[in-house]
């Protein structure tokens, strides 16, 4: 291996290591609404979420699925890549956590920000419990409409049944942390 290869390892790491730095001061939290006052009061859901539920994504067979199908129920939305070490880590536990509810009060999907063989070679290997969609580069547009802007993964976003987001969550989950807000919806 030469210098030239070295040095670039070498920023790669330190760029994934400032962008850890920044997921753990970035978590944000939504005030949560209470009851249901801005459905009463006939509010729409956020542009974030209709145009979430606007789409059409292949799923791994490549089928076309529409989103809206996932609407009326709590959505956990898990923004990923394979090539996302902290992505990789956490999908065995969601898919637990998902498998474990089997969608009777919430439903988790993941968009992958990645070419489909790569989702179907990753998708072999372990048995996710919930379902995966293609999301490609412009998946990356959809998680900066839900407040992402720098696009980094993974990337969640928890939405109420009545299409509010409810929390947004930069980096690697914290599965307490999720059950808790799971459990207040």
């Amino acid at each position: 291996m030469n210098k030239k290869h070295v040095a670039i390892y070498v920023a790669v790491a330190a760029m994934f290591g400032i962008m850890g730095a920044l997921v753990a001061l970035n978590q944000k939290e939504l005030p949560p609404m209470t009851g249901n006052a801005g459905a009463a009061a006939g509010a729409k859901p956020p542009a974030a979420v209709d145009k979430l539920f606007a789409q059409s994504l292949n799923d791994l067979e490549g089928k076309p699925e529409a989103l809206a199908r996932w609407r009326g129920k709590p959505l956990v939305v898990n923004f990923w890549a394979t090539w996302c070490a902290p992505c990789v880590q956490e999908m065995p536990e969601l898919s637990e956590l998902a498998g474990s509810d089997g969608g009777k009060t919430f439903n988790v999907i993941g968009i992958g920000i990645d070419s489909p063989s790569n989702m179907q070679a990753f998708a072999a290997k372990l048995k996710i419990a919930y379902p995966l969609y293609v999301g490609g580069m412009g998946g990356t547009e959809l998680s900066r409409a839900f407040g992402n802007s720098a696009g980094g993964l993974p990337y969640t976003v928890l939405i109420g049944a009545d299409g509010q987001v409810r929390k947004t969550y930069l980096g690697k989950l914290k599965f307490d942390e999720l059950r808790a807000d799971l459990a207040k919806l």
